[in-house]
């Protein structure tokens, strides 16, 4: 036994000598009725949101545990700057970068398959950048680390998954929000896109049940959607800044169904008009009913 079981040995053990065993379940379960689904952090700082969004939900100690390897997944799918809103904002993973390490991770990975080319979109997106000045270790995904996985959905049954995405400890999800041809919007669930090898257009054919089937298998640990800025027309690529609008957001959450139900608002549409979203909630993915979920806002 190592010094680090010993000590959650140790802990475990006095718990149970000093709190009887239905007091302590009730008191854990009283901590995560009071937790709100998701948290919406509003304010001009993206870092400063990123940590109160996740504050907002029990904080990162919730997700990341101490010697944890963690994937930090952004979207670095294109060639873009960040102010075209078509990958996600640096700042903010640098700051769920950082927060990890302030949890303890033992190594914190980002990687993305990119549509454009790697080098060029790692570069223009400001994401390696800051990235690695948080202490990330960031890579091209290596083609030898996908390995075909038995995906066992509905509609997508094998496909070929990067290794590290999968096997890693924890898995952040960091989408940006922005609107898209095939699907209308890319939000968490289709933000895992980029854990795929092979071609990837195929799945377009079932678009909706497909991304269903690939976050039932991914089951990232949190989703944090970066809506700082958006993008509202000529998604997923855009290249013109009449199409991003500044919201200054960051929304955060463990279930994906909401997430991108509550995402799918800020383009003036309703959970249900997102196909992925209303077959997530019914393969009990997630819940998409805004209404009867609890919904933390916080302005900074």
């Amino acid at each position: 036994m190592n010094r680090r079981e010993f000590l959650k040995s140790a802990v475990v053990t006095g718990a149970a000598l000093s709190v009887p065993p239905v007091l302590g379940l009730l008191a854990g379960s009283l901590e995560a009725a009071g937790r709100p689904d998701l948290c919406v952090a509003c304010g001009s700082s993206p870092v400063a949101s990123v940590r109160a969004a996740l504050d907002g939900i029990g904080g990162i100690g919730r997700f990341v545990s101490r010697g944890d390897i963690v994937v930090v997944k952004p979207n670095i799918g294109w060639d873009r700057t960040p102010e075209y809103a078509a990958t996600t904002n640096p700042e903010v993973v640098a700051a769920v970068v950082g927060l990890c390490i302030e949890a303890g991770a033992k190594k914190v990975k980002v990687f993305d398959h990119p549509v454009s080319d790697a080098r060029r979109t790692y570069r223009q997106s400001g994401i390696a950048e800051a990235a690695a000045a948080a202490a990330a270790e960031v890579s091209f995904m290596d083609d030898r680390k996908f390995r075909e996985m038995r995906i066992g959905g509905n509609t997508l049954k094998v496909w070929p998954l990067y290794t590290e995405a999968v096997e890693a400890d924890k898995l952040l999800n960091i989408p940006i929000a922005k609107v898209h041809g095939t699907s209308r919007l890319t939000l968490g669930m289709k933000n895992l896109m980029g854990v795929m090898g092979g071609w990837r257009g195929r799945i377009h054919q079932r678009i909706d049940e497909s991304l269903v089937d690939l976050a039932a298998f991914v089951k990232p640990s949190l989703v944090i959607l970066d809506a700082v800025r958006i993008l509202t027309a000529n998604g997923p690529q855009g290249g013109d800044l009449r199409d991003v609008k500044r919201l200054d957001m960051i929304v955060a959450g463990a279930d994906q169904v909401a997430v991108d139900a509550f995402g799918a608002t800020l383009f003036g549409l309703k959970p249900a008009d997102l196909g992925y979203v209303r077959i997530g909630q019914q393969a009990g993915l997630g819940k998409m009913d805004l209404e009867k979920l609890s919904i933390r806002k916080i302005d900074l």
